[in-house]
């Protein structure tokens, strides 16, 4: 509930922040036309974005005559959570991972590289299905789509503005303190992308809570973390920066990756979840 209501709130902070600075610089027609090219972007990205980023990553759909034991371990997860059976695919890369895509219950896909499959014991497995169910049982891939049509918003209006400055000059906007426009210019973005990340992170948070009660095994998420992160420094994923936000664990973990990542620490992640177990009394 605690987690629900903080994304309430940053995103209501995003769409104030997309509304100051739009009326700012670019006026009701300059707010008007990013957001309209922004929700054209990412409606695109909405209904595609699942195919795009299983077609980057050579995933390949399964059925359970392929691979039983983690088909119908999705099955029983699913399930419990109360969603209909998302598609299930495997990518052929050694790196421990898992991520979850789709734009609602309905049309849904979980993928697990063939690392992880080998990496974790079947309790962890069933953590790590049960943390990306959760991602699909909370509607996190509409909520992410929502932060990034405002953030992307932001952007193009802040692009406009710059080059409105370039070629305008200054005599166009004798009511704009230049400093200050420069001040917009530059910040506003990361203010954006800051908040932005503070919503996926808190979607993190939750999908592990829901998953761990999901299944009832919070240890069984916390211990797969702490394998995954261990390995994934060892043999790291060649990713797309701009998936790592789907991934269970972020494939891209040094220098301002690390800085600016999409998902909390690991550890504060393993550490709240073993104040559930002890909450819901599960034993280590």
């Amino acid at each position: 509930m605690i987690n629900q209501f903080k994304t309430l709130i940053l995103l209501a902070t995003l769409s104030a922040l997309f509304i100051v600075i739009g009326g700012y610089l670019g006026g009701e027609i300059g707010l008007t036309i990013a957001l309209g090219f922004a929700i054209l972007f990412n409606l695109f990205s909405y209904f595609f974005s699942d195919k795009i980023v299983l077609s980057m990553y050579r995933a390949k759909e399964i059925t359970e005559t392929d691979n039983p034991k983690l088909y119908n371990m999705v099955r029983e997860v699913a399930i419990k959570a109360g969603i209909p059976m998302p598609r299930v695919y495997i990518i052929e890369e050694e790196s421990p991972n898992a991520f979850a895509t789709g734009r609602n219950p309905k049309h849904s896909a979980v993928a697990f590289t063939t690392g992880i499959l080998r990496l974790l014991d079947e309790r962890e497995l069933k953590g790590v299905i049960a943390h990306e169910i959760a991602h699909i049982k909370n509607r996190d891939i509409l909520i992410s789509t929502i932060s990034a049509i405002i953030v992307s918003a932001i952007t193009y209006l802040v692009e406009m503005a710059k080059w409105a400055m370039i070629f305008r000059g200054s005599s166009n906007r004798e009511n704009h303190n230049p400093i200050l426009d420069i001040l917009v210019i530059l910040l506003a973005p990361i203010a954006a992308i800051i908040i932005q990340m503070a919503i996926s992170r808190s979607r993190e948070f939750l999908a592990d809570e829901t998953g761990a009660k999901i299944i009832r095994d919070p240890i069984a998420l916390a211990n797969a973390l702490d394998k995954i992160q261990n390995y994934a420094y060892k043999v790291p994923l060649e990713a797309n920066p701009s998936t790592s936000h789907l991934f269970i664990i972020p494939p891209i973990l040094e220098g301002l990756f690390k800085l600016f990542s999409t998902h909390p620490p690991t550890e504060e992640r393993i550490k709240r979840l073993k104040q559930l177990a002890r909450e819901l009394g599960v034993a280590y």
